[in-house]
């Protein structure tokens, strides 16, 4: 089942309890889930949209676009079968947000990731990347997560492909390339997390699932 809907920026509304947010943006039926840590770290606090106004996130954006997940760079990038979000996506008014602000903003984030439904999730940097393995996969995962070692690598989640992508910001040579690299072997591949159970009902139509 697809969402209907021409909503680019927060098209489930999503309204949380903060003085400022970056909402999720993008196609709400992606079958790519890009996933960021908050506004203070990835950017968006001027432009409301995640991942952009920073020299990182214009860095991750040019990745994106030529691995295909993108269309155009921008502060409204354009996009098609992508969608963008935050783990916490108000803006922060005094540091960094604590184990409960996350704790509390999870609602949001998970409601958003399950409404999106996309085939793969792409979370960038450590903490998203904690957040999702030890949340989305059936895998036992510590705390240390070594973000260099996993970066553009594939992990089968429990109905999600997982692709870490290293915190832009700390990029070094190689990793923008070996992010596009991945994405593209990605998308010439089946990646899709469904099954056709159309052999267990009456008629000769498919019934895709997740």
């Amino acid at each position: 089942m697809e969402t209907v809907t021409d909503r680019v920026s927060n098209p489930f509304g999503m309204r949380p309890d903060c003085a400022r947010f970056v909402p999720g943006y993008g196609d709400a039926n992606a079958d790519f889930h890009v996933v960021g840590d908050h506004p203070g770290v990835h950017g968006g606090v001027d432009t409301g949209v995640p991942f952009t106004g920073t020299d990182a996130a214009r860095r991750l954006q040019d990745a994106l676009v030529r691995g295909g997940l993108l269309e155009a760079t921008g502060d409204e990038p354009a996009v098609d079968r992508t969608f963008l979000s935050y783990l916490h996506m108000c803006v922060p008014e005094d540091g960094d947000p604590t184990a409960a602000d996350y704790a509390e903003m999870e609602r949001f984030f998970d409601a958003e990731l399950r409404a999106i439904a996309a085939h793969v999730i792409l979370p960038v940097g450590a903490r998203a990347t904690e957040h999702v393995l030890e949340t989305y996969t059936a895998q036992a995962w510590k705390t240390d997560v070594d973000m260099p070692a996993l970066h553009g690598t594939e992990i089968h989640g429990a109905g999600w492909l997982v692709i870490p992508i290293r915190d832009p910001a700390e990029w070094g040579d190689g990793d923008a390339d070996a992010l596009v690299d991945a994405l593209e072997t990605l998308r010439s591949t089946d990646y899709r997390q469904e099954s056709d159970l159309g052999r267990f009902v009456a008629g000769d139509d498919p019934y895709i699932v997740r």
